[in-house]
Parts: structure tokens; sequence; C-alpha cells
């Protein structure tokens, strides 16, 4: 993934982030549990803090050559779209088959986040 498209996409997420945290705030609240209301705030947190983070491996990119910060970029999102996104349906559906899914958003997140050390140690 290029910089810049990286850059967008964490922008995006975030934005996408702080509407659903609003959203969970104010408007669902009211019409799900406190436990699914938990599980949409965790989805909320872990979008907001790797697509911060997909931001910053876009300006580390110029910095460390090579493509372990690409696929971080990429694990990352893809772990947004699989973790938080199989969190947000669970809290809205209540389909708990959706858990199941989640561990490998979660393990995209920390491929991810070891490319990223790797990156930097390779990189002298």
């Amino acid at each position: 993934m290029k910089e810049r498209t990286l850059i967008a996409a964490g922008a995006l997420n975030m934005f996408v982030a702080v509407g659903c945290g609003a959203f969970g705030a104010h408007g669902l609240k009211k019409m799900i549990s406190e436990e699914m209301l938990a599980i949409w705030h965790t989805a909320v947190t872990y979008q907001v803090m790797h697509a911060l983070g997909m931001i910053a491996i876009a300006l580390l990119m110029p910095r460390m050559a090579g493509a372990a910060l690409h696929w971080a970029g990429r694990l990352m999102l893809a772990g947004i779209v699989i973790f938080s996104g199989s969190l947000y349906l669970l809290a809205l559906t209540g389909t708990r088959i959706l858990g199941a899914i989640t561990p490998f958003g979660g393990v995209a997140f920390l491929a991810a986040w070891l490319l990223v050390a790797w990156a930097a140690l390779k990189n002298r």
C-alpha cells in the first residue's frame, strides 16, 4: 500500500470510528445491552488505535525501505475490517458466532505490529 493510500485509509477509518463512537455513546445505549455496548466500545477502541497505526506506518515508510511496512499497513486494515467489523456486527445483531471470526483480526493486528518492529530493526 502506498503512503498516501495508507494515510487516506487511516483517516477514513478514524472518521468511521469517531462516528461509531458517537453512535454508541448516544444512539445505541438505549437500544442494546451493557454487554453489547462494551463490545461496541472495544471495536471502536481497536479501530482508532489501528487507524492511527496505519497513519504512523505511512509516515515511517520514507525512512524505512522494504515490504514489511507495506504489509503491516495491509494487515492493520484487514484487522480493522475483521476484528472491529465482527464486533460491530456482534453488538448489533447478538449473533455470537461472529465472535469466532474476531481472533483472526487480532492475529492480523499482532502480525502487523511485528512487521513494524521487524522493519525498524532491519533498517538501521
